[in-house]
């Protein structure tokens, strides 16, 4: 029996990580092409279609060409895998289903499917291409989105919410020493183990203070 989980999904928005970007570059992308589809000429739907495409790569090899671009401009990323490449390319993690990869397939195939309806059915079908696409920057402003929250809801596992940030996790998670912020932080093991030898200090010090006539 699958069960329904509380909460709200919301992504941080501290800062412009790269699949927070991506997120609102693809947005505009969508936004601009059902624009063009419906003002100048309805071929400009294929670049809904190739945003789709590019979205089903990410989620199934993990590669993301504006991703890469991103990275070479400086940006870092939150979600990127630890594999190093030859260029510093950009590749998601792909070791699970999480909530996010997910999303990358989910947009990417009910966009490329209402693209080809676009073209061969009706240009009511680019109302669902301007929702998603409005969807993706709202998202990236604000780092609420409606579908992320629904596969939430129904049990994906995310790695950008904040109850699955890494200061929540255990020692023992390989996430456990990792910053969203983008800053170096210790595991809990070892913090503890720094902490403590700071704490006995203070106490010998205090002692020593006390010893004396």
């Amino acid at each position: 029996m699958m069960t329904l989980r509380a909460g709200v999904y919301i992504v941080p928005t501290n800062r412009w990580y790269i699949e927070r970007t991506v997120w609102l570059i693809a947005g505009v992308v969508l936004l601009a092409s059902t624009a063009m589809a419906l003002l100048v000429n309805r071929w400009w739907i294929l670049g809904v279609i190739a945003t789709g495409l590019v979205s089903i790569n990410v989620a199934l090899t993990g590669f993301c060409p504006v991703g890469s671009a991103l990275r070479l401009l400086g940006f870092t990323s939150m979600l990127g895998s630890d594999k190093s490449t030859r260029r510093n390319l950009y590749f998601m993690q792909t070791d699970s289903w999480y909530l996010e990869r997910r999303i990358y397939l989910a947009v990417g195939i009910n966009i490329s499917i209402a693209s080809v309806l676009v073209l061969v059915y009706s240009p009511w079908v680019t109302l669902f291409t301007i929702f998603v696409g409005g969807a993706m920057v709202w998202f990236a402003a604000t780092g609420f989105c409606v579908m992320a929250n629904g596969l939430y809801w129904l049990g994906a596992e995310p790695r950008l919410a904040p109850e699955a940030l890494p200061s929540s996790r255990c020692a023992e998670c390989p996430k456990s020493g990792e910053c969203l912020g983008g800053h170096p932080i210790l595991a809990r093991a070892e913090a503890a183990r720094f902490i403590e030898p700071q704490a006995s200090a203070s106490i010998k010090t205090s002692y020593s203070m006390r010893a004396l006539p």
